[in-house]
This record gives structure tokens, sequence and C-alpha cells, in this order.
């Protein structure tokens, strides 16, 4: 099959920039995984993303000039990243900036204009990854385990399997992975709780390093209260929105002590999600903002057991690998392969997402 070069983009919910990353692949294989970037979103798009992620859909009115915005922020930071690394992709897979997603309501909104994209850079987009899993009944997340499954075969048997990856941005996820086998599903909370609480006492953007949630005492009651949410009940696969979850069980405490319990729900979510895997992992990697939380990092170790450690041990940047996981799944689209299945989002077979964008003359 033809190997492309493919440059992939994707902004999380915590809106702290656009991560790019590019790879060699033809979508079943991965050649080669070549530089990767984060650029910030201006401040003005930053703050308006976060505005229209914190009021939802009832109010809609905003997101069309939001749209336009991070439309020109992605198309200044692809330009300055193919500029920077003398990059010509064979095209870019482009995620958007997720503002809702809903899944019982068969809705999920990624804001940017593709076709926009495509014109301004005189280059090939692949968008919409997540439309067509919904449509065939799925949840429309998660959308990496594809990628997971290609980082464990390229490790060529050198890992005892199971293997999961553990992905903790705003929510948690993971995929599941033995031989054949690829499961994934929403666990919870990841960072997006600890992060809000954090903002709103000023003390900073986020919990960095774990200084908050180390230095607190977890109220036991309050997190029993947290757990029992029927979501952790609900059997997989299954996806969360962002917002799923509310601070009100946290009211009344300090900053520390809120902190302390919010790191240990994300962690005790996690720890529970594995009695739905059909096998113990061996090994558990942890990508995302939260495998810099040592705190959280802690009460993981302790509580799993299978071993824990960052992506790094697979010599994976876990700060590049959504993006790269948007520049794969991109080249399935383009080979015709699925890129979601029953057993990671729920839907009826296994779906090609993706729409292509083609830049005018």
């Amino acid at each position: 099959m033809t190997e492309w070069s493919v440059v992939g983009c994707i902004s999380g919910t915590s809106a702290d920039g656009i991560d790019i990353a590019e790879i060699g692949t033809d979508g079943q294989t991965v050649a080669r995984i070549g530089p990767s970037a984060v650029a910030g979103y201006r401040e003005s798009t930053r703050q308006a993303v976060l505005r229209a992620i914190e009021s939802g859909p009832e109010d809609r009115s905003g997101w069309p000039a939001l749209s336009d915005d991070i439309t020109q922020d992605h198309i200044a930071a692809l330009r300055g990243f193919l500029s920077e690394h003398g990059l010509k992709p064979d095209f870019i897979a482009v995620h958007g900036q997720t503002v809702w997603h809903d899944p019982d309501r068969g809705e999920t909104v990624q804001l940017g204009d593709p076709q926009v994209i495509a014109q301004a850079l005189q280059l090939p987009v692949i968008s919409d990854l997540r439309l067509a899993d919904m449509a065939a009944g799925g949840e429309g997340a998660p959308l990496v385990p594809v990628y997971h499954r290609a980082l464990v075969r390229r490790q060529s048997g050198a890992l005892t399997e199971p293997v999961c990856f553990l992905n903790i941005g705003g929510v948690s996820n993971l995929t599941y992975v033995d031989g054949d086998t690829l499961l994934a599903f929403d666990i919870g909370p990841g960072n997006a709780l600890l992060d809000d609480w954090v903002r709103a006492s000023g003390a900073d953007d986020f919990d960095r390093d774990g200084r908050f949630s180390g230095a607190g005492r977890i109220h036991e009651d309050r997190l029993a209260a947290a757990l029992s949410h029927g979501f952790f009940q609900k059997q997989p696969p299954k996806s969360l929105d962002r917002n799923a979850f509310s601070l009100d069980f946290l009211s009344g405490l300090d900053l520390e002590d809120g902190a302390a319990t919010l790191a240990a729900f994300t962690a005790r979510a996690i720890t529970a999600s594995a009695a739905f895997l059909p096998r113990e992992p061996a090994h558990w990697f942890v990508c995302g903002g939260g495998r810099k939380n040592p705190t959280i990092l802690g009460h993981l170790a302790h509580q799993l057991r299978g071993r824990v450690d960052p992506s790094e041990r697979l010599q994976i940047d876990g700060d590049a690998l959504e993006a790269q996981a948007m520049a794969y799944l991109g080249a399935r689209h383009q080979a015709g392969l699925p890129t979601s299945y029953p057993g990671t989002t729920g839907a009826r077979l296994p779906v090609i997402g993706g729409t292509l964008y083609r830049p005018g003359p």
C-alpha cells in the first residue's frame, strides 16, 4: 500500500493549544513518526472556547464566529508547522475543536471549517472524523484506539499483552489491546474537573505537578457519592461529554482538599474500569496531560495490578499521540479502512470515518 506523509491536528477540551504531528503511514502500519508541536490559541479564542464549552448547546449563537476564529488559528498553526519542518504532506487530518458531545442525542460538534483550511493551505483536508460513527449508532468516541493498536504492533511482540493505553485528558478513556481483541471506552473525569476547580480558585490554570492535590485530604464520603453516578455501572462502549459531571459534591471544601478528592476520583474511576476488561492488563501506558500529575499516577501505581508507566516508556510522546492518531485516522480514511468498531464505540458495524475536502483552484 502507499505510504503517505500525513499531518494531524486536534485541540482538546482544555483548549490549551492545537496539537500537531506528522507521521508516515499507509493506514495500517506506522512506518515513521515525524515532528510534533503545540501551537497556542490566541487568548481571545481560548477564552471563547472555554465559555462555549461551559455554556453548552442551549446558546449556539456565538458558535459561527468562534468557528471562524478557530479556523484562522488552525491555519496559522499549520502553516507555521509546515514551514518550520519543511513538510509537504499528502494531506492533513483536522479534528477541530469539540464544544459539545452528547451521544444520547446522537450529536457531536467540532468547530473549525475544513474547507477553508484546505483552501488556505492548498492541501487536501480530512475532517468530520466522528460523524459517520454516530450515524452508525456509535458513541463517536473514543477514536484513538485503532492507533493504539498500531503502536502495539509496532513493538513487534516486545510487549506482554494485554496492554492498556490510558488517556487522561479532559475525560479519561482507555484502549485494551490483546492480540486481535480491541476494546475502548470513556472511563470518567480526567483533568477537566480538577482544572476547573483550581482555575476557579485563582491559584493556577491547573494542578501543576500535583501541587494542590498532593497537599490535601481526600474526603471519602464525598468521593463515594461521586462514584455512585450511574455512568460507572454502565456497560461499555460508552462516552462522556466534558461537562457530564459537576463540582457540586465538593461544595465547602478548600482548594487542597477539593483537589485531592478530585485526583482520587479520577484514579478510582480508572481502577474500577478494569472490571469491564476481559483480562487484567499487564501494562498500563498513560497518555495525556494527566500523566504529568504525580498525585494521580501515584494513586494508579498503588491501585492497579499491572505496571503503570507514562507513554514515554514506549518512546511515545504523550503530548503528540492524539495528533498522530488523527493523522493515522486520515490515512485509514484514504485507504478505505475502518476508523472505529463496535468494540470501541458501539457502532453497529466497522465504520470508515471522515470527509475529504479538496482545495479549489
